[in-house]
């Protein structure tokens, strides 16, 4: 699992045919002190979470092949929590 910060949502108009109807969202992965943690990337969000958020991500493939239905996809990261705080 990741803290992340969202930075906004994206579309692709040619995409995995796993991906169609899927919410894309832009995240900033964060370090405990909240300094970014690498390069943005890009994660399904079936929460509606939205810019500003901070979010918990996960790279685990099985819950974007359960999101996505689909045992191909070729998501990686998915948001898996909107955070109310951080201590």
């Amino acid at each position: 699992m990741q803290t992340a910060i969202v930075l906004g949502s994206t579309r692709a108009t040619v995409k995995d045919v796993s991906l169609k109807g899927r919410r894309l969202v832009i995240v900033q992965p964060l370090l405990l002190n909240e300094a970014a943690d690498g390069s943005p990337l890009i994660a399904l969000d079936n929460l509606g979470c939205r810019q500003g958020d901070r979010v918990l991500l996960t790279s685990d493939g099985t819950l974007a092949r359960e999101f996505t239905n689909n045992e191909n996809t070729p998501a990686r990261w998915t948001v898996m929590g909107i955070l109310d705080s951080a201590v």
